[in-house]
């Protein structure tokens, strides 16, 4: 009789508590998943240029917390704790007096750059993962092509180019960045 271990789930609070390492990790459904080794520069990039514009825009008139590379715990029993590249949350949701070590919901904007090695089915799975949390608005950026998918919470998905405007509506009205300043230059 062959007998099969049930793997023990883990809580978010077990997994704030876990020691760091060289490796990137996220809890899903109680599971600790480790992610793929550290992105290259064009994600890099991608992503340090949509916190700067968000904060740019929302730190001065205080609008809320940009973050990157951060938890949420977006569910319970069993938790998931999920890091988007980039995300945002209103001033009017963050707690008052002590942060927990994971906000425990999903933030207003999680932006998502999106890796060579990812498939665009992973890409949209993870999309609607943040849509089905509570986000109102996902911008997947896709380095390569110089283009950003935006998903909205009324089920809008539509995609823009390098030549277009991002706006941030209905989280952060009159934010505006045009898509190739998201992006590395061609030639610096």
């Amino acid at each position: 009789m062959t007998t099969a271990t049930i793997p023990r789930l883990v809580t978010a609070e077990e997994f704030a508590m876990m020691p760091d390492d060289e490796m990137r990790h996220e809890l899903v459904n109680g599971e600790v998943i480790e992610l793929s080794p550290p992105p290259g520069y064009a994600h890099g990039r991608s992503q340090t240029r949509a916190s700067f514009f968000l904060e740019s825009f929302a730190y001065p008139r205080g609008l809320g917390e940009t973050t990157s590379d951060t938890g949420y715990l977006i569910s319970r029993n069993p938790d998931t704790v999920r890091a988007p590249d980039v995300a945002f949350v209103l001033a009017g949701r963050l707690p008052d007096g002590a942060l927990p070590s994971y906000l425990p919901f999903a933030p207003d904007i999680a932006v998502e750059v999106v890796s060579p090695s990812d498939t665009p089915s992973a890409a949209h799975a993870r999309a609607l993962m943040w849509l089905d949390a509570g986000s109102a608005l996902v911008w997947m950026l896709f380095p390569e092509s110089r283009s950003v998918t935006v998903y909205r919470a009324d089920g809008e998905i539509f995609t823009l180019g390098e030549d277009d405007i991002l706006d941030a509506a209905p989280v952060l009205d009159g934010f505006f960045v045009k898509i190739s300043d998201l992006f590395r230059p061609r030639n610096p």
